[in-house]
């Protein structure tokens, strides 16, 4: 009679590479298997049915071991046509007419068995008490595997956690875009990449107008659906190397590396143009949004480092405020405050 292995969840490393390392490994362990007891086939089988090691030519032997019943301990059958259990199965009275079966239950760490290492031939043998010590072995060697794939596995998993507690780290909750400390770190960051490349580096601080009116009229939620809006017609304005984040409540900044003055210019223009190019829906009321910006570029301030950068920046937008909101200011070494 014969029974399907009940299923036990086995862990597996996810990773693509690490996985076929790991499969490699137990082929590789197979074909010790067939060369140290000189027999057609050795076969690694997992309670998992999800987990299979087997090249093409195993594949009839690999089926006929899943097949069969899971063992507690080494099992030997030398002729399996005269065994009562295995004689009527259809792999021995038929096509393959597998004769010797011999089967090693894999053990994991807690000890719960987890699949089998078995070995296949077509022709009745014996098993002398040399081949059970060498199964040991061989078994060992599998939960040594098994026991390193666990590991890959947990270290994988971890390390995907935190890569992406890392990342939850530099996103503003709120919108979705870097935070302070994160468009600081890019700042400084492009800062000597741009000063080694000799490029410019030019920066924006955009402030969103007459927000503390919308917090007042419409509420705190209906305000921070607008930051949402309002940046996302930020981020559309950029270009692929551009960074821009929450440097405030409502103020943003925006990182371009090599971006010239007329770049930063014409890009903080088309920031201030894309959010106010339609109101936006609060509640029932449409209403117009709109930005102030004040650009930087190292182009006019060569000695200038990232936060006197943003310094003049932010002294450009304070005359952009001062202009009367809805425009975009450059900072000049002339320009007075």
């Amino acid at each position: 009679m014969t029974t399907t292995p009940k299923s036990v969840a086995v862990p597996v490393a996810t990773d693509d590479a690490d996985a076929l390392a790991s499969d490699a490994q137990l082929l590789r362990i197979q074909r010790i298997g067939e060369r140290l007891f000189n027999v057609a086939h050795c076969v690694v089988t997992f309670a998992d049915a999800s987990s299979g090691f087997h090249d093409g030519r195993q594949a009839v032997a690999h089926e006929f071991c899943r097949s069969l019943a899971e063992v507690e301990m080494l099992t030997v059958v030398q002729d399996a046509s005269a065994d009562p259990l295995l004689a009527t199965h259809p792999m021995v009275s038929g096509e393959p007419r597998i004769r010797f079966h011999a089967s090693s239950p894999i053990r994991d760490a807690g000890k719960a068995i987890v699949g089998a290492v078995h070995l296949v031939d077509y022709r009745a043998r014996s098993f002398s008490e040399i081949d059970r010590r060498a199964m040991a072995d061989l078994v060992g060697i599998a939960e040594r595997e098994l026991h390193v794939r666990s590991l890959n596995a947990i270290q994988l998993d971890l390390e995907k956690k935190n890569k992406t507690l890392r990342r939850k780290s530099l996103i503003d909750p709120l919108i979705g875009t870097w935070n302070r400390g994160a468009i600081m770190r890019i700042l400084g960051i492009e800062s000597v990449r741009c000063e080694k490349a000799g490029q410019p580096l030019s920066v924006i601080v955009v402030d969103l107008d007459f927000f503390k009116k919308i917090n007042d009229t419409y509420g705190h939620p209906a305000g921070d659906a607008v930051l949402v809006k309002v940046t996302s017609r930020l981020r559309s304005s950029i270009r692929r190397q551009d960074s821009v984040g929450r440097y405030g409540g409502e103020e943003f900044l925006a990182v371009l590396p090599g971006a010239s003055q007329q770049e930063a210019q014409a890009i903080a223009e088309r920031m201030r143009a894309a959010v106010a190019s339609e109101p936006e829906l609060i509640g029932e009321a449409l209403v117009n949004l709109t930005v102030s910006a004040g650009v930087a570029s190292s182009d006019l301030f060569p000695a200038a480092g990232a936060d006197e950068l943003i310094g003049h920046a932010d002294r450009a937008l304070y005359a952009a405020k001062d202009a009367g909101r809805n425009c975009v200011k450059q900072a000049r070494p002339d320009m007075q405050f």
